[in-house]
């Protein structure tokens, strides 16, 4: 049997996959089983951050494969606390508690802002409100703050003490915070899986005011937008935000499986010996994969994402096809008049892969991603939405 049909048999139906086997890579290009290349816009939904084998990160990650590649968290690892330290030294934020995706980033940040709640207030004050479109993850708890019911169904009961608003609706935001008493606002700077649509700064504003004004805590979840693909190092930078927790994942580790949930000053000591732990948080090759990410996510880096992220809406923005271009940073969605799914195919036909936000097209290049590669794939893109639009 070949991949396809091993796959089909064997691997749990959850995925609808593209009908490509990835074989091998090199930067912001990727190769198939049958040895056609590809630019790659997805990056792994924003994993890959400088690309497919990228060499500075390899020979991070080899280094320490050569030292130790796991150790439990009863003992000490360099890579793990350094990157602790470097997460902090460029947020301003006190501990960070890693875990091993985002899913879990959002759970410990849960975690910590029921603990610290039940300490403050008693355990009868837990609520927390989270975003309308909002995507969290899919443990039973992340699926009960995310605000999209279509991810519910079939999994109730879900966790209790969460409710959802509408993102564009700072009214509505402040009578639930208000009648549900509650301890926390949890959001993306970014609604990605939602159709990659950012906050509005009276709705960011509306947040911030409700935080100081009945001392509740700001989460911000920067599992996709965060790490740079803003083009600030975390999306709730770019809105002056100070959140409490920040939680992230995917473009952090590179290529391999880490979460990080980064705590503020007034929630830096609610996790005590016991009360939280994970096996391979803190994976020493993970992190020191991560440390080399991190060193290289300077202003340099970040201003020419925000110089691409300009390019592409101007390129997009009008053309045929397209109804609408959203996002921030090089976290876009094009929102087009042709079916998106008809679009990814005819882009896949072509050597550019992009992938959905519901009925958006949406794209997730490396952040180094080549000018002339990017150019490429908007030509092909652009051609895409233009042919199907005409259907």
């Amino acid at each position: 049997m070949n991949v396809f049909e091993l796959d089909r048999q064997f691997v749990a139906n959850t995925y609808g996959r593209f009908p490509l086997q990835i074989v091998s890579g090199k930067g912001s290009l990727v190769t198939d089983s049958e040895g056609k290349d590809y630019i790659d816009l997805g990056t792994g939904i924003a994993v890959n951050t400088f690309g497919v084998a990228d060499e500075e990160w390899i020979a991070a990650v080899t280094d320490q494969l050569g030292k130790v590649a796991h150790a439990s968290n009863l003992f000490y690892t360099e890579p793990c606390a350094k990157l602790a330290q470097a997460l902090c030294a460029r947020t301003g934020m006190k501990k960070v508690f890693f875990s091993n995706s985002g899913a879990e980033a959002n759970e410990c940040a849960i975690k910590v802002a029921r603990g610290y709640a039940a300490a403050k207030w008693g355990k009868d004050r837990y609520t927390i409100v989270t975003l309308q479109n909002s995507f969290h993850g899919r443990t039973l708890t992340t699926l009960a703050a995310t605000g999209q019911e279509v991810f519910h169904k079939d999994f109730t009961p879900l966790t209790p003490g969460f409710v959802s608003v509408p993102a564009d609706d700072p009214a509505a935001l402040r009578k639930t915070v208000e009648e549900t008493n509650a301890i926390a606002i949890l959001f993306e700077a970014v609604q990605g899986e939602g159709g990659v649509l950012p906050l509005k700064e009276e709705f960011v504003a509306e947040m911030k005011a409700l935080s100081e004004e009945k001392d509740i805590l700001l989460m911000a979840d920067e599992v996709q937008v965060g790490n740079g693909r803003s083009g600030s190092l975390f999306g709730y930078m770019n809105f002056g935000l100070h959140p409490h927790i920040v939680s992230t994942a995917k473009g952090l580790g590179g290529g391999l499986p880490l979460g990080a949930t980064l705590l503020s000053e007034t929630v830096e000591n609610v996790l005590t010996p016991g009360s939280h732990g994970s096996t391979f948080g803190g994976n020493p090759v993970a992190c020191a994969g991560a440390l080399n990410i991190l060193s290289r996510l300077d202003e340099d880096l970040l201003a020419s994402v925000r110089e691409k992220s300009a390019y592409i809406f101007d390129t997009l923005s009008g053309a045929e096809g397209v109804v609408s271009v959203s996002g921030m940073g090089l976290m876009i969605g094009v929102e087009t008049v042709g079916d998106a799914g008809e679009i990814l195919a005819y882009c896949r036909d072509r050597g550019v892969i992009a992938i959905k936000a519901k009925n958006k097209v949406r794209l997730l290049p490396a952040l180094n991603i080549p000018t002339q590669l990017l150019e490429k794939a908007l030509s092909v893109l652009k051609e895409a939405c233009a042919a199907c639009a005409k259907g």
